[in-house]
């Protein structure tokens, strides 16, 4: 399998996609797509829906790039030589109501310039109210995917979310985690086949998922209170991109576009200058009980 095969499914991946998600919204609202080319090498398609019946704004990027890497880059990357290629898809939805959860997924492949090649990729669930059962649901489905390739899958890469998707200055985990994995060795952890395949079915679970919450939670009644919380949410949601999320920082420090790498960013969000913690009891207070690490959601 050639890093051509691998970028031509991730591809073909977004497309479908989109129209998974066209549909659920209700048909009327479309994805627009914006091609990119990067100066050293490849390109990509940034598509962006907004202003849908259920998504306020959802971005769909597919890369497929190459060329050298910036010392700095090639060094935060632990690489000797600083050719390289890479090809993904990252998706991140933000729905409008606030009784349906944000969601991250991206899935990638890299080779670098001295042979060494590897996949990563993560999916987490970020709810404005945390729905138990739901979020139990999603780490079943979860740990489906990862059992079907390795048993230890589910509890490594469970724990490398808890710890990657955590806000330290908030003490707080963006949502109810899911699964975060990066440099899955080709030679030492598998195969090409055996790692991509692992790679499909993380993004193969997604679509059907999500659009099974976006039909259960967006007619769910919510008010002027929810919506303030939701826009203080994202504004956690946009504090974790901007200042932890390393794919963010790369892409900005590497040169990358920054309307696809930003295209992430919540279409709404406030910032209350020390807002009062939420009421005992409230659902916004049971929500905050859920965001911290190490929950087992099974």
């Amino acid at each position: 399998m050639s890093r051509s095969d691998i970028a031509a499914w991730l591809q073909d991946f977004q497309t479908r996609l989109c129209a998974q998600l066209e549909a659920a919204d209700g048909g009327a609202a479309r994805f627009g797509q914006d091609d990119w080319q990067r100066p050293g090498g490849g390109g990509g398609h940034s598509r962006v829906l907004e202003g849908g019946d259920i998504l306020e704004k959802g971005g769909i990027g597919f890369s497929a790039v190459e060329g050298e890497l910036s010392p700095a880059a090639a060094r935060q990357l632990h690489l000797p030589d600083p050719h390289f290629f890479a090809t993904g898809v990252s998706v991140v939805l933000h729905p409008r109501s606030p009784r349906v959860p944000i969601i991250h997924m991206n899935v990638r492949y890299f080779e670098a310039g001295n042979g060494e090649a590897w996949f990563g990729g993560g999916i987490d669930l970020t709810p404005i109210y945390v729905n138990e059962a739901q979020a139990r649901r999603f780490h079943e489905r979860l740990k489906a995917v990862c059992d079907a390739h390795n048993p230890t899958y589910y509890s490594r890469f469970h724990q490398w979310a808890d710890d990657y998707f955590y806000l330290p200055h908030r003490d707080e985990t963006r949502g109810v985690g899911g699964i975060f994995f990066d440099r899955l060795t080709v030679g030492q952890d598998g195969t090409v086949a055996e790692l991509f395949a692992f790679v499909r079915d993380v993004a193969e679970m997604f679509g059907p998922f999500y659009t099974e919450l976006m039909r259960e939670n967006h007619a769910l009644p919510y008010g002027e209170r929810e919506e303030a919380w939701q826009l203080l949410r994202r504004n956690r949601y946009a504090e974790f991109n901007l200042a932890f999320d390393r794919g963010t920082r790369f892409g900005l420090e590497t040169g990358g576009r920054t309307e696809s790498i930003l295209m992430s960013l919540p279409p709404r969000c406030g910032w209350a200058y020390n807002p009062a913690p939420p009421a005992a009891g409230s659902p916004e207070a049971t929500t905050l009980a859920w965001l911290r690490k190490g929950v087992e959601w099974m």
